[in-house]
């Protein structure tokens, strides 16, 4: 008694099955696809090349949803309801009959009819196999035949109508059309390289010798792009040489213009990765030290963490704190840099995760811009006279950058924008004193970069 029957323990080891509970979950419990992959994986034992199969699915299934459903919806008519489980099938289904090409048809309507009659019935199964063999003698509809061009480009791009409207409004048609579409390619793991270690090309080549191929960014000088093998399980990740953190996020630090003495005030750190970039320009003994603050004590002991595995917790002090009482916790003039990297709608994250595009509303962006002002406002007396706050965001939205930094310069006048040094290879992407990273311009997270220095 108990023990699974054996086509569900082979259903459980399959990775459309396991994608397809991904998928409900996330669905049901709005729950994000990138912290559940890792732990379905090994929780349906699935091997390396199932693993990446499985990942796929999830991902492109979840960036297409809206494409998907459009290719579906002309085999559905006359069905009088679809289940929420029987349409991520379908979904995942689909996705890789249009878009993998390697992969062969019969062994995806094999495997979606069997997971339909094990998870459903018999009749379901049928169904299924009835939808998916029209899909394969009809072929897909065309977007041509949308006739709206929000609509049109909302169906092609996977994003929802009052997502594209607004930036098109934003950028333009055709920018949109070129950030959507990138964000339909997967993402590229990438690393920061310790460079008082070694440096980048000795690191590619230690990572070539476990048999990690990577190449260096074209966007940050200490970093390096894996294009073969798990950059987390190598020797050098596990020596604290180097830390997975995507490129665009590379350039805060820089940005910030650090000294090895200075105070920094981390304001929002978790999970690190930058508190520990800024310590990697700090020197302990010449008194240099950032504190980096979150509201959750688990974070800040993941904080606390990473310093420790990247040998820079000499010069990090973490702590619990909400960044919107800084003022009441430091004194005046305390730091000689404050990084606020704000809490933010991560609209930037799109290609890393998909699901986000479907859980926004346009209200957010006004209610998180009353949470950056607050902590912007909070810590602007804490830096000293001359001292720089770099405002920065992982997301492309109007309300959450441009207007946050108008709307506290205004209410601060003693605080100048001034241009942040993007670096060489992100010069271009710099709009006026503004750095403006949008995902299809060098296919990383899109990124928003501004520093503003106390003047009196």
């Amino acid at each position: 008694m108990g023990k699974k029957k054996p086509e569900r323990r082979r259903l459980a080891a399959n990775p459309r099955y396991a994608a397809l509970e991904l998928l409900i979950k996330v669905d049901k419990q709005k729950a994000y696809s990138n912290l559940l992959v890792n732990d379905v994986i090994a929780g349906h034992h699935l091997s390396g090349k199932d693993a990446g199969l499985f990942t796929e699915i999830v991902y492109g299934t979840l960036s297409r949803q809206l494409t998907l459903d459009f290719y579906l919806e002309p085999f559905l008519q006359k069905a009088k309801k679809v289940d929420s489980w029987v349409r991520q099938l379908l979904r995942l289904s689909v996705y890789q009959m249009v878009y993998l090409d390697r992969v062969p048809d019969y062994s995806i309507l094999h495997d979606a009819v069997e997971i339909a009659k094990q998870k459903g019935n018999v009749g379901i199964g049928k169904f299924v196999n009835g939808v998916l063999r029209s899909v394969q003698r009809q072929g897909v509809p065309s977007f041509d035949t949308i006739a709206d061009n929000h609509e049109r480009l909302s169906v092609e791009l996977s994003l929802p109508v009052w997502l594209v409207a607004y930036f098109t409004e934003l950028l333009g048609e055709e920018t949109t059309r070129s950030m959507g579409l990138s964000l339909l390619v997967p993402s590229s793991a990438s690393a920061r390289v310790d460079t008082t270690r070694l440096t980048v090309s000795e690191a590619l080549s230690q990572l070539e010798d476990e048999g990690i191929i990577c190449q260096k960014s074209s966007l940050s000088p200490v970093g390096i792009i894996a294009e073969k093998g798990h950059l987390a399980g190598s020797r050098l990740f596990a020596a604290g040489a180097l830390t997975i953190q995507d490129e665009s996020s590379m350039l805060v630090a820089p940005a910030m213009q650090l000294e090895p003495h200075h105070q920094v005030l981390d304001a929002c750190a978790a999970p690190g990765g930058k508190t520990t970039h800024i310590a990697a320009y700090l020197d302990a003994a010449q008194g240099g030290l950032v504190t980096a603050l979150d509201i959750h004590e688990h974070k800040v002991a993941l904080i606390e963490e990473n310093a420790r595995r990247l040998h820079v917790a000499d010069r990090v002090r973490a702590l619990r704190l909400d960044a919107r009482h800084a003022a009441e916790q430091f004194a005046d003039a305390s730091f000689d840099r404050i990084l606020v990297d704000a809490p933010c709608s991560g609209l930037g994250l799109l290609r890393r995760k998909p699901d986000l595009r479907y859980n926004k509303k346009p209200e957010d962006f006004m209610n998180l811009q009353r949470i950056q002002l607050e902590i912007l406002d909070s810590v602007s007396t804490k830096v000293k006279l001359w001292g720089i706050i770099t405002y920065s965001t992982c997301t492309m939205t109007r309300e959450e950058n441009d207007e946050v930094v108008s709307k506290f310069i205004e209410t601060h006048p003693n605080f100048d924008v001034i241009t942040v040094d993007a670096g060489a290879a992100a010069a271009g992407s710099l709009d006026g004193k503004l750095l403006k990273i949008y995902p299809h311009h060098y296919h990383s997270d899109g990124f928003f970069i501004s520093c503003l220095r106390r003047k009196a």
